[in-house]
């Protein structure tokens, strides 16, 4: 499944509809989509009412000195595990001061992927610090364009339902 352009505007326009109406702020914390999600969000104009910061965090040395992911985790499951993501909105968090924040890490290909993580393995957590924050796994097809797409649009709609429930 492709997302297009409109797809993924409108997912931006529905997160940042939700936010102003709960006036709220948001971070985002991304690795494969290099900043994509913060892309979204800040093509609507007056959108620095809620959006606080984007943090692109591509490396393990960025993700550890940036939003404080700890060596140890990074070591014993991998920069694409559940266990990163969550570390990585505690940090977003910690480091914006923001409600709520988005984290994504991934494989998006073309090469990179393992047995247990093959190319297209994305995953999300949402949240407003460590002991409020959802986490998901998925597994996109297509190219990297395709899976980085899939993702930007997942976590829009991830997280936009995670603020219904605030």
């Amino acid at each position: 499944m492709q997302a297009t352009d409109q797809q993924l505007q409108e997912a931006g326009n529905a997160l940042g509809d939700r936010l102003v109406e709960q006036n709220k702020t948001i971070a985002t914390a991304e690795s494969c989509t290099g900043g994509w999600v913060a892309k979204i969000l800040t093509d609507r104009a007056g959108s620095s009412a809620y959006i606080m910061a984007g943090l692109v965090t591509y490396s393990n040395e960025a993700k550890q000195a940036i939003l404080g992911v700890e060596a140890p985790v990074l070591a014993e499951y991998g920069a694409v595990s559940e266990a990163v993501v969550r570390q990585m909105v505690a940090g977003a968090v910690r480091a914006t001061g923001v409600d709520v924040a988005v984290a994504i890490s991934g494989v998006a290909g073309p090469g990179g992927g393992s047995a247990d993580k093959p190319v297209g393995t994305v995953w999300f957590a949402w949240g407003t610090g460590p002991d409020h924050t959802e986490t998901r796994v998925k597994c996109f097809k297509g190219d990297r364009d395709q899976v980085r797409r899939q993702s930007v649009l997942y976590v829009l709609q991830g997280v936009t339902e995670f603020l219904e429930t605030l």
